[in-house]
C-alpha cells in the first residue's frame, strides 16, 4: 500500500505544472508565460534532440558532405581515381620517354654518344646489333642469309600453330569487325554490354597494362607457346603488370576508352610469335 502511495506521489509530481512567467519590468504586467511539468519538459527536449539528429542526418546523406565520412567513398569516385592513378601512371612514364629522347637529341649535336637507348615495345622485330665485324664473320653472314632466304622448313617451322589449343571467349557480344591484314586491323571488334567482364583467353603474364591514347585502357598477357593476347578500349584494368592470371579469369571491364572507340566494345587482338592471327579461327564468338 505505502508502495502504492509512493508511486502515486511520484506521478503527481511529475505532472505537476509549474507556471513560468515573464514579466515587464516597468509595469509589472505580465508578458508570456508557460505552464510545463517536468513530464512536458523532458518530453519536450528529447523531441528537440530527436529533430536535431533527423535534420543532421538528411543534410549528411543528400549533401557532398557525405563523401568526408570514412568508409563512404561511393564506387564512382572510387572508379574515377582509379583511372586518375593509371593515366598519371602512364603519363609519367611518357614523359620519362620524352627527356630521355631529348637528353639523346642533344648528345648527337653534341657530338657525343646518346645518353641511353630509348625502349620501345616491338613484338614483331628484334634488334641486333653487332659491332667491328670482321670481314669473314661479314661474309659468312651473308652466304648463310642467302642459303636460307628460301628454306621452307624454317618458315614453316615457325610460324605452324601448336595444336589441341583450348581458348576461352574473351567477352560475350557480337563481333562487328573482323580481322584483316589488308586494313591493318590486327584483331576483331566485339560489341558488348556495359560493365561486362573481360576474360583471360588463356594463362599467361600481365607484361602491359595502362593506358594509350588510341587503345584506352589496354591490357596485354603473354602466354606459352609464343602466344600474346591483347585487350583494348576497357573501363577499367583489374591488373596490373606481372600479375599471373589463369584462363577465364576477369582482367578488365569492358568500355569504350580511346580515341579509336565509338562505342562500348572490345578490341581482342591475338599474335602468335610476333604475327597477328585471325582470332575467329580459333574461338566461336
Amino acid at each position: 500500500m505505502k508502495k502504492k502511495l509512493d508511486f502515486s506521489s511520484f506521478w503527481e509530481k511529475v505532472r505537476f505544472k509549474y507556471k513560468l512567467s515573464f514579466l515587464n519590468e516597468n509595469t509589472l504586467e505580465e508578458v508570456l508565460s508557460f505552464r510545463l511539468s517536468f513530464l512536458s519538459g523532458v518530453l519536450t527536449l528529447a523531441g528537440f534532440i530527436v529533430f536535431l539528429v533527423v535534420l543532421t542526418s538528411a543534410v549528411i546523406i543528400n549533401t557532398p558532405i557525405r563523401n568526408y565520412l570514412p568508409g563512404y567513398l561511393d564506387s564512382e569516385i572510387r572508379r574515377q581515381m582509379m583511372e586518375n592513378a593509371l593515366k598519371a601512371d602512364s603519363l609519367e612514364q611518357v614523359i620519362k620517354s620524352q627527356f630521355q629522347y631529348l637528353d639523346n637529341i642533344n648528345a648527337i649535336l653534341r657530338g657525343d654518344s646518346p645518353v641511353a637507348e630509348i625502349q620501345e615495345p616491338d613484338t614483331t622485330s628484334v634488334r641486333i646489333e653487332s659491332l667491328n665485324k670482321s670481314e669473314t664473320l661479314t661474309d659468312f653472314v651473308r652466304n648463310f642469309e642467302a642459303e636460307e632466304k628460301y628454306n621452307l622448313n624454317l618458315l614453316n617451322s615457325s610460324t605452324a600453330l601448336p595444336e589441341n589449343l583450348l581458348f576461352y571467349r574473351p567477352v560475350r557480344g557480337l563481333v562487328s569487325s573482323h580481322f584483316s591484314l589488308q586494313e591493318k586491323h590486327y584483331g576483331v571488334d566485339i560489341a558488348a554490354t556495359p560493365k561486362e567482364s573481360v576474360l583471360a583467353t588463356m594463362k599467361g603474364t600481365v607484361v602491359f597494362a595502362g593506358f594509350d591514347a588510341n587503345g584506352g585502357y589496354v591490357i596485354q598477357i603473354q602466354h606459352s607457346s609464343g602466344f600474346v593476347s591483347i585487350y583494348k578500349h576497357n573501363a577499367i584494368l583489374l591488373k596490373k603488370q606481372g600479375d599471373e592470371v589463369n584462363a577465364g579469369e576477369a582482367i578488365a571491364i569492358v568500355g569504350s576508352s580511346g580515341n579509336l572507340s565509338s562505342g562500348t566494345h572490345l578490341h581482342f587482338e591475338l599474335w602468335y610469335r610476333g604475327k597477328p592471327i585471325d582470332p575467329e579461327e580459333f574461338i566461336v564468338f
